[in-house]
């Protein structure tokens, strides 16, 4: 299960570091992408993570499961981290991202999310313990 934050820098050739911890369940290979959550954000999941995402938009009616797959196909990349645990995130996923020197990594159990550091401190002012135990109710835990 993937799952922490981590906090790192993206050099001037757009690489970041991805945790050992994280890079042990990902596996060699994986696939980074545009986020699908609605947020400026990219996703990294394994390749079984990936190709059940996969499968489940192919269960899509075929208009939706096209304009899904024409936004996260387009910007989907198999990456690797070279040597010192780095993957060079493609300059069309930065851009859309806005990553530049920072990006904050979340584990989000099947996958994870690759931030903007300012874009995820707004995100993150609007959970707040309140708000968490309200939709944990919801599970009566």
């Amino acid at each position: 299960m993937l799952f922490g934050g981590y906090q790192h820098t993206i050099d001037k050739k757009g690489r970041m570091f991805i945790p050992s911890k994280l890079r042990d369940e990902l596996g060699d290979q994986f696939v980074i992408c545009r986020g699908i959550s609605g947020k400026r954000c990219l996703c990294i999941y394994s390749e079984a993570e990936w190709n059940k995402l996969v499968e489940k938009i192919e269960t899509l009616p075929s208009t939706k499961s096209s304009t899904v797959k024409r936004f996260l196909y387009e910007g989907s990349f198999t990456i690797e981290c070279d040597a010192q645990g780095r993957v060079l995130i493609p300059a069309a996923l930065r851009e859309y991202a806005m990553l530049e020197n920072d990006a904050h990594i979340i584990g989000m159990s099947n996958n994870l999310e690759v931030w903007n550091t300012e874009l995820w401190a707004k995100e993150n002012e609007q959970y707040t313990p309140e708000s968490i135990a309200s939709i944990m109710e919801e599970l009566n835990f």
